[in-house]
């Protein structure tokens, strides 16, 4: 795991009165959960599920898959990254960077013969005949992708994805869609990972719903490749409050209303005010947070001026594979919040010795 992910509003003495630093988008009503939640409080009596069988079954049916084993409910999508290095362990795995650092981390916990590099939009580029050319390895090939991407906020096309998954049938993808609801672009559905057999598709209600504390994802896959999964899941990994969310989320998907079109049309016109400024590049993002980095100077530097100075977190980004010191990271907030950001960022970029 490595050392400062986002939210970390912890280290500095004043409070933060805007926070762009997680890609968690809490501008939403979940009092109704709440409120449901604090009602079946009498849950945490007894124990739940071993097994969170009923809304496995339940996720299933809302994704239009026929059979529930193709669902498996973990404690977030992070149980289900290691989860899936584990049951595959010892293989050859390729980790596209930049990218969430738990791919990487649970293929070194698990001895996987691990691949990072960066294809840019060619994904083929070197990727295959690294993974399969690696010495001493005992399993076979996997592929690790963020998409949409954390944290350049990147998207791949679905048809290039399917044509190279369809290429490669000796090859497991693992596709981590945590992101999925906060783009618009086509992206694999459950029921198209669910068909193949060398597909392992990851989701989270923690980004959607805005729960993190609830700890709460789940993996889709075809029923033969999920069962090796399963064989490694610890019994009431879930525990009864998370479940009884999840519950409530499936019966009530219109819980926590976003207007996705809004969001994603706040997100260009901050990228737009961020490229007007001196200094500041702004990676092309398909969702609502965004890659940048500074021309000169360090990111870590702006981030504490910012922090200290004017109560706004954004995310050093500096610490992801193949990214140096001048990247950040930030995740849309509201119009007025994104103003103040935009001013403060120019303030620094102009005050800089």
């Amino acid at each position: 795991m490595i050392q400062g992910h986002g939210d970390d509003a912890y280290r500095y003495g004043r409070p933060i009165v805007a926070n762009f630093s997680s890609n968690v988008y809490n501008r939403v009503d979940i009092s109704a959960l709440k409120e449901h939640l604090r009602s079946r409080l009498d849950v945490i009596g007894s124990y739940p599920e071993p097994e969170p069988y009923t809304l496995e079954a339940r996720i299933a049916a809302l994704h239009g898959l026929p059979d529930p084993a193709s669902v498996c409910v973990t404690n977030g999508a992070t149980e289900a990254i290691y989860l899936i290095a584990q049951a595959f362990s010892g293989s050859r795995s390729a980790v596209l960077q930049p990218t969430f650092s738990e791919y990487a981390d649970a293929c070194r916990i698990h001895k996987h013969i691990i691949s990072e590099r960066s294809c840019g939009r060619d994904l083929d580029c070197e990727l295959f005949s690294a993974s399969k050319t690696n010495p001493g390895a005992t399993e076979r090939a996997m592929v690790w992708l963020c998409n949409p991407n954390n944290p350049t906020g990147g998207v791949v096309p679905k048809a290039e994805l399917e044509a190279l998954i369809d290429a490669h049938p000796d090859t497991v993808f693992v596709i981590d869609q945590s992101y999925g609801f906060f783009t618009r672009e086509p992206l694999l559905t459950p029921a198209e990972a669910a068909i193949r057999p060398h597909v392992i598709q990851l989701h989270s209600m923690t980004k959607r719903y805005a729960v993190p504390g609830l700890r709460l994802g789940y993996i889709v896959a075809h029923p033969s490749l999920m069962e090796r999964v399963r064989e490694y899941r610890m019994p009431w990994s879930v525990n009864a409050i998370a479940i009884e969310a999840g519950l409530y989320l499936t019966e009530h998907p219109e819980t926590a209303p976003i207007d996705l079109d809004a969001l994603l049309a706040e997100t260009s016109r901050l990228q737009r005010l961020l490229r007007g400024i001196p200094g500041v590049a702004v990676w092309d993002t398909s969702t609502h947070f965004m890659l940048c980095h500074l021309v000169s100077g360090s990111a870590g530097d702006m981030k504490d001026w910012l922090a200290r100075g004017k109560g706004l977190l954004i995310r050093d980004a500096s610490n992801f594979t193949l990214l140096g010191s001048e990247f950040f990271r930030i995740a849309t907030q509201t119009p007025e919040e994104n103003d103040l950001l935009v001013a403060a960022v120019r303030g620094y970029m102009e005050g800089r010795p």
